[in-house]
């Protein structure tokens, strides 16, 4: 794969991401360490506060990943997010991983949401097939012109398309940072706020290694998100492959546990971009 000139991270001066250089603490650094030498973090969460980190500088379009170990055994009421932010207030674009605690022995829940010009409420919800807590497992986010994919591992589990054409606001006029926190909800996070914390588990951990952002970074070339030879947006990344799609089907089927085209009390007339198919 050929890496055009912009983009930032995987080849500032021949060198990988690191924490160090290319994110900084947003909050509560006091809860943030590190570890192996600076190429792990670990987030913690305990009745003071919770933490988060974000990149540096803004990107506009490409892809971005993290390895992630998420809050093992009794993680009801926490939250592990990973995701882009225009941090524009009101009009704000957002790309979301949101990995949500779980009582010990039930499935791991990612939900995914997809704000644009500050519309959000597109939520959806996947049962992982393995357990997040027992090692790291790659989470990526896909953007480029013609649609965004959520990747698990290799699998592909959401895609949200571009239906501008259908009236559908889309994130492509406003750059994002990539941000990732630990943080507590359990007024809403575990079976809808019915399992509460348990801070006599304390404190929680995630931890984080592996950084990875391929982009246009912001302030740059201006000719840089437009450029259609930049890798994210040829013709392989247009649409899925057959073998993603097979994937994507095999994870629609047997792992979705909330959709919101198909929420009826929500939404009585079903979103436009739910008739395209998403």
């Amino acid at each position: 794969m050929l890496l055009s000139s912009s983009l930032l991270l995987l080849c500032v001066l021949g060198r990988p991401a690191t924490f160090e250089q290319d994110f900084r603490v947003t909050w509560s650094e006091s809860h943030i360490r590190h570890i192996d030498q600076g190429r792990t973090v670990q987030l913690i969460l305990d009745r003071s506060s919770g933490c988060g980190f974000a990149s540096k500088v803004k990107y506009m379009f490409g892809r971005v990943s993290m390895k992630i170990k998420l809050v093992p055994g009794d993680s009801a009421g926490t939250v592990t997010a990973f995701y882009m932010n225009s941090d524009t207030d009101s009009v704000r674009d957002e790309v979301d991983f949101e990995f949500l605690g779980n009582r010990s022995g039930q499935p791991y829940t990612v939900q995914t949401n997809v704000y644009a010009h500050g519309k959000g409420d597109r939520e959806q919800r996947v049962n992982l097939w393995f357990d997040p807590s027992a090692d790291f497992h790659t989470y990526t986010i896909l953007w480029n012109h013609k649609h965004i994919v959520f990747y698990v591992d290799d699998m592909p589990i959401r895609v949200y398309k571009n239906n501008e054409a259908r009236g559908v606001p889309y994130p492509k006029m406003q750059a994002m940072g990539v941000y990732s926190t630990l943080w507590e909800a359990d007024n809403w996070a575990t079976r809808g706020g019915l399992e509460k914390i348990d801070w006599s588990k304390a404190p929680f951990s995630a931890y984080y290694k592996d950084f990875n952002i391929e982009g246009c970074s912001v302030p740059g070339p201006a000719s840089c998100a437009s450029n259609p030879s930049n890798w994210w947006e040829g013709a392989a990344y247009q649409e899925l492959s057959a073998i993603e799609a097979r994937k994507y089907r095999w994870v629609r089927i047997n792992h979705i546990v909330y959709d919101y085209c198909q929420d009826k009390s929500r939404f009585p007339v079903t979103p436009p971009e739910c008739l395209a198919g998403i």
